[in-house]
């Protein structure tokens, strides 16, 4: 496994633009600390002080920064989409089957490395969201129990990484040229929306869509980590009507997860069966 992943990882710090990539994908999660210390003038009539809502309290913390921070996973979409579309204009691929790499240890290299970035990843992002929450919550609340609950937003966000960066490879392996694959990657993301919308106004019910809808790929990742901004307002509300399930649930991360092991067995067998 370490032979594999420093083989890719070498490949990638020889690129430039995938080595930038990669730092700001680094950076970005870093920008939630910034948006904690945000105070908004408005020409001097009133002041919004973010760090004085609870917003940024456990157990919320968790479960916004994890949404927020989730999208600026793009940015490394466009290093794994590159990663395996290099190897085809490069011919680097049918090197290193000559140098003695199967095309299952090609594969197992690209996927190593998308794990080994998500752990990375998810890991700052843990720290940075124990680090805010534990500055902006009352010390009367700081208790393990209140600090910890919540965390499985974070297993979330890292299911939901792994599985996005592992279509991303799969799309690329498919497709063989970047441009063209993060197009696809778009095309099938409006595709979707379109089936939704479909699915909702014109075919079936709010309920029966959105149980069909959840084996979907783009929608099975975006169920992983529910949309924060109904809980946001509900927070210094008592109101049922604001009453809303935002747990995450094992059979969504498990929908996930087979769709992970289909992208990654999916690749594979494209690039056994393909000449190169």
């Amino acid at each position: 496994m370490l032979r594999l992943l420093q083989i890719e990882f070498q490949k990638l710090w020889l690129n430039r633009t995938s080595r930038i990539l990669i730092y700001v994908s680094f950076v970005f999660p870093l920008s939630i600390l910034i948006l904690s210390t945000i105070r908004i003038n408005f020409f001097g009539m009133f002041v919004i002080d973010l760090s004085e809502t609870k917003i940024f309290h456990f157990p919320y913390i968790w479960h916004i920064t994890t949404f927020f921070i989730a999208f600026f996973k793009f940015f490394f979409a466009i290093v794994v989409v590159s990663m395996i579309g290099n190897e085809y204009s490069h011919r680097t691929l049918k090197q290193n089957l000559i140098d003695g790499l199967s095309k299952k240890e090609i594969i197992l290299s690209k996927f190593y490395f998308i794990l080994a970035y998500t752990t990375l990843v998810t890991l700052l992002v843990f720290i940075i969201t124990a680090s805010i929450g534990i500055a902006n919550t009352p010390s009367a609340d700081l208790y393990l129990d209140t600090i910890f609950q919540g965390t499985e937003f974070i297993l979330a966000y890292f299911v939901k990484l792994l599985t996005f960066f592992s279509l991303c490879l799969f799309v690329g392996v498919l497709i063989k040229r970047s441009a063209f694959a993060l197009g696809f990657l778009f095309v099938m993301f409006i595709a979707e929306l379109i089936l939704y919308g479909l699915f909702r106004f014109k075919w079936y019910n709010y309920e029966t869509s959105n149980e069909i809808m959840q084996f979907f790929p783009f929608t099975t990742m975006w169920n992983l980590i529910d949309e924060p901004f109904t809980r946001m307002g509900s927070i210094h509300s008592t109101e049922e009507f604001f009453v809303t399930d935002f747990n995450v649930y094992w059979y969504e991360v498990a929908i996930a997860i087979v769709w992970l092991i289909i992208y990654i067995t999916a690749s594979y067998q494209i690039l056994k069966r393909r000449d190169l």
